[in-house]
């Protein structure tokens, strides 16, 4: 193939940071009033499908068995187009098992290829520009979600287009960009070769325990943050794009700057400002009445997104750089530990009380904040911890 100047590792992450939200996004939109109105979906069912759709996210440690025989890039190319034909078909099962069908079919793509594109970033970046160049991926697919919202509110609130065609242009979308990329990209090889099995090491036991209470805490806004601004507060499908809308116009002004500060200041003053603040709204969800305060608490909420570069600048750190692309694979298993159990079980709290299932998310944000004091201000192979020091590399 004849390698042009644009084709470049760089530009291939952005256009995976183009294409997933496209579809993703799309999904996540327009998902807790389609599940309402067409499937009469509560508490229960909502928890039920969003505890279905980690399961994919549970077992992302078998990535590393299928790189045996993909390459890395190829098989993230793959599950870019499964999410896309995933959201292609959700419109057309509105019913109880054909929307945990079709999520399931989503959200294996939608896992993997999280999996890999953080895999390769960190194999691509160097080590000093990585904060900076992960938060201008999180800004390029800000501004591309920005776009993704805004074409929703003209599909549904002008033109009143049906979600059924919505997920079928979205999801194609995706499966069309997946296919360029497949085509119009050479393969790319990382500086070092990756270890081709599980690697689970006790010196990055930090790491692993901030992912998980990560996974489990960003559930509770993922599943019920939206859902308490549809079931309880009524807003609808546009207003709930809306939203959407607000949290990327921050992200895509501040995202990149944020990765910037964050190799300024360290991980550990990041993360602590971030779980700080989560303590904080996670609280105010549980008590909240107002429907715009309510509103307010979603887009404050969003805004601390960004900081959780730290946690991935974090590993890069202090990793092995063989082991980048066999733990992102485990770093999400454990993310999802939480996250299978997590919807299901804190749907049934739901129908009894939405403040309880806040306040468990602020006792997460609290573990969270505890973790992140442990980080040392110069993280390095050797130097992960500031307590509790694993000295053995097994």
């Amino acid at each position: 193939m004849r390698k042009f100047s644009w084709q470049t590792p760089a530009t291939l992450l952005i256009l995976m940071s183009v294409a997933m939200p496209i579809a993703f996004n799309t999904w996540l939109a327009l998902l807790n009033n389609f599940v309402v109105e067409r499937a009469s979906f509560t508490g229960v069912e909502i928890g039920i499908l969003q505890s279905l759709r980690e399961v994919p996210g549970f077992l992302a440690f078998t990535a590393v068995f299928v790189l045996l025989i993909l390459k890395e890039q190829t098989f993230a190319v793959i599950a870019l187009a499964l999410l896309g034909i995933g959201v292609a078909l959700t419109g057309f099962f509105p019913s109880a098992i054909g929307l945990y069908l079709v999520t399931v079919i989503m959200s294996i793509g939608f896992h993997y290829f999280e999996v890999l594109k953080q895999s390769l970033a960190l194999q691509w970046y160097q080590k000093a520009e990585a904060p900076q160049a992960l938060g201008k991926l999180i800004s390029v697919g800000s501004i591309t979600s920005l776009a993704v919202y805004a074409t929703l509110w003209v599909l549904l609130s002008v033109l009143e287009l049906d979600y059924v065609w919505i997920y079928l242009l979205a999801g194609s979308i995706c499966c069309a960009l997946a296919v360029f990329m497949w085509l119009g990209f050479p393969h790319f090889e990382g500086e070092h070769e990756q270890v081709r099995k599980l690697v689970l090491r006790k010196r990055y036991w930090l790491y692993y325990a901030l992912q998980f209470f990560s996974g489990a805490r960003r559930q509770i806004f993922m599943v019920f943050a939206a859902f308490l601004m549809v079931e309880k507060f009524g807003y609808s499908a546009a207003q709930v794009t809306t939203l959407f809308l607000i949290n990327y116009v921050f992200n895509w002004l501040f995202a990149e700057r944020i990765g910037g500060l964050i190799g300024r200041i360290g991980e550990r003053k990041a993360l602590t400002i971030e779980y700080v603040g989560l303590v904080l709204v996670f609280t105010a969800y549980a008590f909240v009445e107002n429907p715009y305060f309510g509103a307010a608490l979603y887009v404050i909420d969003h805004m601390f997104f960004a900081l959780a570069i730290a946690i991935s600048t974090y590993f890069q750190k202090i990793a092995d750089p063989e082991d980048i692309a066999s733990s992102a694979g485990v770093s999400f298993t454990i993310n999802h530990i939480a996250a299978v159990v997590i919807p299901a079980a804190l749907g049934l709290v739901w129908v009894v009380s939405h403040s309880a299932v806040f306040l468990v998310g602020t006792g997460f944000a609290l573990c969270s904040l505890i973790l992140a004091q442990n980080i040392p201000r110069r993280p390095v192979e050797g130097n992960e911890v500031n307590w509790m020091r694993v000295r053995s590399s097994a």
